[in-house]
């Protein structure tokens, strides 16, 4: 049985972040790896969706500048771009797995545990004096009748052909994204939402307004509407719905969330504390067992699933495990987007949950349309910044077709604690551009 300083079960942002940093301390490193290197977010998540976005964002803002200047909108060859995306991110699992094994021992493999310091995969046991789990989450699975048919999103970011209509279950990031993306290649899309809500995490005003605007460009929305069952119709399918009536679709896609993986791994074997949310940890992200951590989405943390925190966690462990860091992880400003059209971004305090604080914060709503950088648009952009009394900016939320790049010019001001007026006299952004419509906010 071959004994190893650490061992570390996933190949995503978190671990490869993590593998990197161990490079650099001549540790002897077993990396274990059930499914693509690297993860979700190169290979069916922020990347391919990311490379989608780009065109699919060019060709539905020509279509909004249509009789503003522009004679003759885009349209979208979906298969030439979905060729060219897969052209591209083809060789990203064989190229990450080359990476590690310069720097580790490599097995592919699903693992589980034996013990607190041992790893079995492919009937090869494995110890190791720290194991790292950071395996990760996956598609949620519907236990409904006729759940073969379902697809998932990493289905549709490798979908040769667009369908006349796709039905979507669930309205979170995944499948407001996707749905934009569909829906501007020629798809009639509709969307099941479980309650009254879509993207439960972001200012449910701005919420609300994006579902308009999907709406108007001919997405539909059935608000407190489940999936029942789904059976097939010659090549097409019938969704049954939970009020009785039922649907035909060409495509349906299973958007209902993402669930941790652990269920392979026999945590009880080990005595790993765990819950449908994943696995639980301290705040110095160590499991119920002390050589036993647990970085990126597979924890059970309050925080959003996303790489960046993933690569931030990967960082803190390396400098506490490694580094002798003795405090609590400390979680920055973190800014989250959906690529949806137009887009949803925000960052620190959602306005919903002080709205009723008015002593101690302030909301402010500025509308952003007014910058000649929207001259031709039709969809004005809005954004929310909410004041604490001391007159810090702690909290954002934009939807606009630039809401990424401006919520991110607020990201530093929230996260190093700069008032109103400091910003303004400290910086003098390049006018005219994105950051001089926020400049001109912070006055």
């Amino acid at each position: 049985m071959k004994k190893y300083d650490y061992i570390i079960l996933g190949t995503g942002p978190a671990a490869y972040q993590f593998i990197k940093l161990l490079a650099t301390q001549r540790k002897s490193i077993l990396v274990i790896e059930s499914g693509l290197f690297g993860g979700t977010c190169p290979n069916v998540g922020c990347e391919p969706k990311i490379y989608l976005d780009g065109a699919v964002q060019a060709a539905l803002l020509s279509r909004q500048l249509e009789s503003h200047g522009i004679e003759q909108a885009a349209t979208i060859n979906w298969s030439q771009l979905m060729k060219e995306k897969k052209e591209r991110f083809a060789s990203w699992p064989s190229e990450t797995r080359k990476n590690i094994s310069k720097i580790c021992d490599v097995v592919s493999g699903s693992a589980h545990f034996i013990d607190q310091q041992t790893i079995a995969v492919n009937q090869r046991y494995f110890q190791g004096n720290k194991i790292i789990i950071a395996t990760g989450r996956r598609p949620h699975e519907l236990s409904i009748p006729g759940a073969k048919f379902l697809h998932d999103s990493s289905d549709v970011l490798s979908l040769n052909k667009v369908s006349e209509h796709v039905t979507f279950i669930g309205a979170g990031y995944v499948a407001m994204e996707l749905a934009t993306f569909l829906a501007a290649a020629g798809s009639q899309v509709t969307i099941l939402v479980r309650g009254k809500h879509v993207l439960r995490h972001f200012y449910q005003k701005y919420s609300a307004e994006l579902v308009t605007r999907m709406v108007q460009r001919g997405i539909q929305f059935k608000f407190a509407t489940e999936a029942t069952c789904i059976t097939q119709l010659s090549d097409k399918y019938v969704v049954e719905l939970n009020q009785g009536s039922s649907l035909v679709t060409d495509y349906v896609v299973n958007a209902s969330g993402r669930t941790s993986n652990i269920e392979k791994l026999d945590l009880s074997a080990a005595q790993i504390d765990y819950s449908p949310k994943g696995i639980n940890v301290d705040q110095h992200l160590q499991t119920s067992v002390k050589n036993i951590y647990a970085i990126g989405d597979v924890t059970s943390q309050d925080v959003p699933n996303l790489t960046t925190v993933a690569e931030f966690q990967s960082h803190y462990l390396f400098n506490s495990l490694e580094k002798g860091l003795s405090q609590p992880i400390n979680y920055p400003a973190i800014g989250t987007g959906v690529f949806a059209f137009p887009q949803l971004a925000q960052a620190g305090i959602n306005p919903d949950s002080v709205s009723e604080d008015k002593d101690n914060f302030e909301i402010v709503e500025y509308e952003l349309s007014q910058s000649s950088l929207y001259a031709g648009q039709k969809e004005k952009g809005l954004l929310t910044v909410v004041y604490d009394k001391a007159n810090y900016i702690v909290g954002v939320s934009e939807i606009s077709t630039s809401a990424v790049n401006d919520v991110n010019y607020f990201v530093p001001i929230i996260g190093l604690r700069i008032r109103k007026n400091e910003w303004h006299q400290n910086v003098l952004p390049i006018y005219p551009a994105l950051a001089d419509k926020i400049e001109g906010i912070l006055r």
